[in-house]
This record gives C-alpha cells, sequence and structure tokens, in this order.
C-alpha cells in the first residue's frame, strides 16, 4: 500500500497483528522490500511481531527523485575527501531515516524495533541515534559506521559496486545478467547454490521496478553521510550487531566496530553467511532477533 511519510509516497507491506510490538525491517541498497524472505517475516510474526516492511526512496514502488542527478561515485568520493563540506548528494541517508520515521507515523506506530541490512544497517543506526524515543532495540545485519581504515570489499567486488552504481544497464535482461553475477560475488556458498532461485528472485524485483537510476542517488546518499561513528556512540537503545563470517561486501570488522562503538551493544557472528540471507540461517536470525527484541 502506499503512504505519505515525511512528505513523499512510500510503498509499505504491513504484517501480523496491529496490537503486537512492531518491528521495521529497512532493506539495503538498490533493493527492494521483497528481498526479506517470508520465511524471515513470518518468523517473526508467529514470534508475536507486527513486521512492516517499506521500499525505500528511489526503489520499488516508492517516491523517485525524478530529474535530480548523483554525481559518480569516484568523483564523489574525490571531492569528499579534498573539500569535506561540499554536498553533491540530492539527499543522505538522514532524510532517509526520517522516510523511516515517517512510515511509523502513516501507521500510527508510538515506537518499534528496528532492524535494518547493510545500508539499512546504516539507516537504523541514524534512527536509533536521532529518533531515540521512537525506538525499542535496535539490529543492524551485514552494515557498518562506514568509518574511515575499516576493512573493505576487495577489488573485484569494489569493481561490481561501482559498476552497479553507474547503472549502465538500460535494459531489464542487461540489468539481470549484471545483478546476477554481482549476487555471486557477494552471496554466501548457500547463495550461490541457489542459483535458480537467486535467478527468480531478481527477475520477480525487476519487473516489479527496473529504475537504475534510483541506484546511483543511493550510492551517493551512502557516500555523502560518511562516517557514523559519532553517531553510532550517541546510541542509547538496546543493540544487537549480527553479521556474517563470510560476507565479502562488508566484512565482519564492520559489524564489529559498530558493536564496539555503540553502549552495551551485543555482536553475533553468523558462520558461513555472506552478504546475504541464506534460508538455513533465517530460523536462528528468527531467534536471535525476537529473543533480543523481547528482552528490550
Amino acid at each position: 500500500m502506499q503512504i505519505i511519510a515525511n512528505g513523499i509516497n512510500i510503498e509499505v507491506e504491513d504484517h501480523g497483528k496491529t496490537d503486537d510490538p512492531a518491528i521495521l525491517l529497512i532493506m539495503g541498497y538498490g533493493t527492494q522490500l521483497i528481498a526479506w524472505p517470508m520465511d524471515f517475516i513470518n518468523g517473526l510474526i508467529e514470534s508475536g511481531f507486527r513486521v512492516v516492511t517499506f521500499d525505500n526512496r528511489d526503489v520499488g514502488l516508492s517516491y523517485r527523485c525524478e530529474g535530480i542527478s548523483a554525481p559518480g561515485p569516484i568523483r564523489q568520493v574525490i571531492t569528499k575527501r579534498f573539500f569535506p563540506s561540499r554536498n553533491l548528494a540530492p539527499y543522505n541517508l538522514s532524510d532517509m531515516a526520517n522516510d523511516a520515521i515517517g512510515v511509523l507515523d502513516a501507521l500510527a506506530i508510538e515506537n518499534a524495533h528496528i532492524v535494518g541490512a547493510s545500508m539499512g544497517g546504516m539507516i537504523g543506526q541514524l534512527v536509533a541515534a536521532d529518533h531515540a524515543d521512537r525506538v525499542l532495540s535496535l539490529t543492524p545485519i551485514m552494515s557498518s559506521t562506514n568509518a574511515p581504515g575499516l576493512p573493505s570489499a576487495g577489488p573485484a567486488v569494489r569493481r561490481g559496486l561501482i559498476q552497479s552504481a553507474r547503472a549502465k544497464a538500460t535494459t531489464v535482461e542487461e540489468a539481470l545478467i549484471a545483478g546476477m553475477a554481482f549476487s555471486s560475488i557477494i552471496a554466501s556458498e548457500e547463495g550461490r547454490a541457489r542459483e535458480g532461485e537467486r535467478k527468480e528472485m531478481m527477475k520477480i524485483a525487476l519487473e516489479r521496478s527496473f529504475y537504475p537510476a534510483g541506484r546511483q542517488r543511493q550510492m551517493a546518499a551512502i557516500i555523502e553521510t560518511g562516517n557514523l561513528r559519532p553517531k553510532a556512540r550517541t546510541i542509547s537503545v538496546p543493540t544487537m550487531v549480527i553479521h556474517g563470517t563470510d560476507d565479502p561486501l562488508i566484512p565482519h570488522a564492520c559489524g564489529e566496530d559498530i558493536a564496539a562503538n555503540v553502549n552495551n551493544a551485543r555482536l553475533e557472528l553468523v558462520d558461513g553467511m555472506g552478504h546475504d540471507l541464506p534460508p538455513s540461517k533465517l530460523p536462528l536470525m528468527v531467534e536471535m532477533i525476537a529473543g533480543h527484541c523481547r528482552a528490550a
């Protein structure tokens, strides 16, 4: 369903009983709400939670910032290095955090548990830091503070990410080929083995929404926002950090950095998980997140 959040249209799905405690799931860079596995959502519902998912701005069926161009990622990184106060991005992750709060407002949810994957975990840190009164707990998954000096992805992964941000695909077919190649690089061994399932899900997502320009602006938002470590240090809500030991895109040291900078944060490393949500790990993740939310 479409709602108005933070002054823009946002596509939302609301699962479970409205009187159960709410969990707001925030998805990552260039990824639609349908990427949250239904087994994961249903597991949280069965654990007694209302689960809300949404498309971030510039992805899926939510608001598109048409006509506002984003800088190339390499140019933006170089510019920010030498001119840190210069803003080249149409928006930043704080704007996207305000979108998430707008979703809660539109659904009349006073406060919620925040769970974010990858970029969604970065947005989640900003939600928890800047809107603590609306947050019951925080769970960043496969995310980072983006602090200088943290380990980064290898050259092949970085090339794939930059190519994705440049949005060279002009057709669904080209996007599918590029997407499959990149997902093969960052997925867990289990995810790579499920090639048919990955391809089918990617086709469904591209048929639902093919909008490469939105990925460029979301990447610009990540670069523009930069180091989240100062924000992480102000987070006071109960926090659990989940990260895969085999993540090639955002190495697990980045998740460890979130846990090290958030007061009293708990760190859970998941063996064999890459930058994906492999089916065999979902029951464990549901158990950990449901337990964390109940204890908050």
